[in-house]
């Protein structure tokens, strides 16, 4: 196919000229100029030219949980694309239910000679997995980063989203427009994100007062839509009039669980979700969330690996990102009380 360079340059947003510096390999471009140029050439189906073809740097594994949850993706393109600015190949590693496991994962890259991995919601995530893997990974040499799950005495960068600040921003919004009767649907509490949720939810609760039983406003399930459905649905009978959820998928399943009951969103029942996946503002309603700053966090997660590659050792100490409220529209001001209200079983509210 011939490359034209029109073409190129109407994709790239930049001049013919640029264009054909960059196929040239001619000085003078700047690294976001040339980046775009060859993502053009990627986009457009062109083949790039041999000279364009330059020698990785090094592999990196990156180890993600799975592929059916939009943010996950979404970190492994960001951190993929940014790792590939740096020279170096990623090989990507996704997790599903009954095949290949994170172990075996590990074995396959230190085979083929990774100089680094970054773990992505990993078994470091969860709190009743052993950190073992980790200390010999770290004996043998090998550089490490995780992102969003801590583990305490792992002796590597750690990347994560501010799990509590998140909660605040939440609540502050559902309690701005009169929300006092929430719940809290979040995935399986073993894991760090899960559990700082739940301990900021819980924390709230107890400082706005005159809150019984806490715990029963929490429903942990999984970061699935199912799981959001089955956790809305038990919170939305108990009286809750606002729902915040883990994840995207759980917030969809929240508001599929109050259609079936027969209630609207936002006119009935708020929703809030975290992550802000791709395409979440789309849905119907489109889903007020709590973004998490991906493009960030993956930049934070590389620099801190290839430091550590290449001999100088990035700060232990936890990098906490701070998250963003995306207001959409499915959050809204609190019903009014129906005239059969008493006939429903309501949640303690706070004064």
């Amino acid at each position: 196919m011939r490359t034209r360079l029109t073409d190129l340059a109407d994709q790239a947003g930049v001049s013919t000229a640029t264009v054909s510096r960059v196929l040239n390999g001619k000085p003078g471009v700047s690294a976001r100029a040339r980046q775009a140029v060859l993502a053009a050439l990627d986009m457009l189906g062109y083949e790039r030219p041999e000279k364009l073809r330059m020698r990785s740097a090094g592999l990196v594994g990156l180890v993600v949980p799975e592929l059916t949850n939009p943010v996950f993706p979404a970190f492994a393109q960001i951190i993929e694309t940014m790792l590939t600015d740096r020279g170096y190949t990623p090989l990507l590693c996704t997790q599903s239910p009954g095949g290949t496991t994170e172990d075996q994962y590990v074995e396959l890259l230190m085979d083929h000679g990774v100089d680094g991995i970054v773990f992505v919601s990993g078994l470091h995530a969860d709190t009743t997995a052993s950190k073992d893997r980790y200390h010999r990974l770290r004996g043998r040499g090998v550089p490490l980063v995780l992102v969003n799950g801590y583990a305490e005495g792992v002796d590597a960068p750690a990347v994560s989203t501010d799990d509590s600040a998140a909660m605040d921003q939440a609540m502050r919004h559902l309690h701005s427009l009169g929300h006092r009767a929430i719940g809290l649907a979040i995935g399986p509490t073993r894991f760090v994100p899960s559990q700082r949720k739940r301990d900021a939810f819980l924390a709230l609760l107890e400082k706005q007062g005159d809150v019984a039983a806490p715990e029963s406003h929490v429903v942990s399930t999984l970061f699935t839509v199912e799981g959001g459905h089955a956790a809305a649905t038990e919170l939305l009978t108990s009286g809750h009039t606002a729902v915040v959820c883990g994840s995207d998928l759980m917030a969809l399943g929240a508001v599929r669980a109050a259609r079936a009951l027969g209630l609207r969103v936002p006119e009935d029942v708020s929703v809030i979700g975290f992550d802000d996946s791709p395409l979440i503002a789309f849905t119907d309603p489109p889903l007020t969330t709590v973004r998490q700053p991906v493009a960030a966090m993956g930049q934070a997660a590389v620099s801190a690996l290839v430091a550590e590659i290449t001999g100088t050792r990035p700060a232990r100490a936890e990098l906490l990102f701070h998250p963003e409220l995306v207001v959409r529209g499915s959050t809204g001001s609190v019903p009014a009380p129906a005239p059969d209200a008493g006939t429903r079983a309501a949640a303690p509210v706070a004064r």
